[in-house]
């Protein structure tokens, strides 16, 4: 998310929310609400992304899961973490550092903001194996629910007629 920020703000609302439905924090999207954390939750993203080898928007249209957080956290809730890991990369990662990998990722994308780590914690938590992590709570699950709401809004209930808008 592209914003700055004065020296001392740490956080800021907004009215015009843009970006990226499923990499854009909970609190951002529906409320408009940014800080630090927001681009967190984002990172989360992307590393589950990397490690199952599939984009956070694959899961829109599917039936059986929400996204790809709850797809992860499913997995770790289960017990199932290796089967969350892209076939491409089998045999080619520590077991270790996998896990701690998705569980980082599985941290920045917690709902609630106040237990997303900082990216500081973040960069601190890849870079050294001796720090203890905590666990994950329940990651933010609406995205699918907010991207089908704005998508029925938007589409045309009349089957007859559609009209496409074509920039000038």
């Amino acid at each position: 998310m592209a914003r700055l920020f004065r020296v001392d703000q740490t956080d800021g609302r907004t009215r015009r929310i843009v970006g990226t439905y499923g990499y854009m924090a909970p609190e951002y999207a529906m409320h408009g609400q940014f800080s630090v954390k927001s681009d967190v939750f984002s990172f989360g993203v992307l590393i589950l992304e990397i490690i199952s080898g599939q984009k956070n928007t694959s899961f829109f249209q599917s039936e059986h899961v929400d996204n790809l957080n709850s797809y992860a956290w499913r997995h770790w809730e289960n017990g199932t973490t290796f089967e969350l890991i892209d076939p491409a990369m089998k045999e080619r990662y520590s077991s270790s550092e996998i896990i701690r990998c998705i569980n980082i990722g599985l941290l920045c994308v917690q709902e609630d903001v106040a237990k997303r780590p900082t990216m500081v914690a973040v960069v601190h938590m890849l870079n050294t194996d001796s720090v203890a992590l905590p666990l994950p709570s329940t990651p933010a699950f609406f995205v699918n629910r907010v991207q089908s709401i704005s998508r029925s809004t938007a589409d045309s209930i009349n089957e007859v007629s559609m009209t496409g808008l074509y920039p000038r």
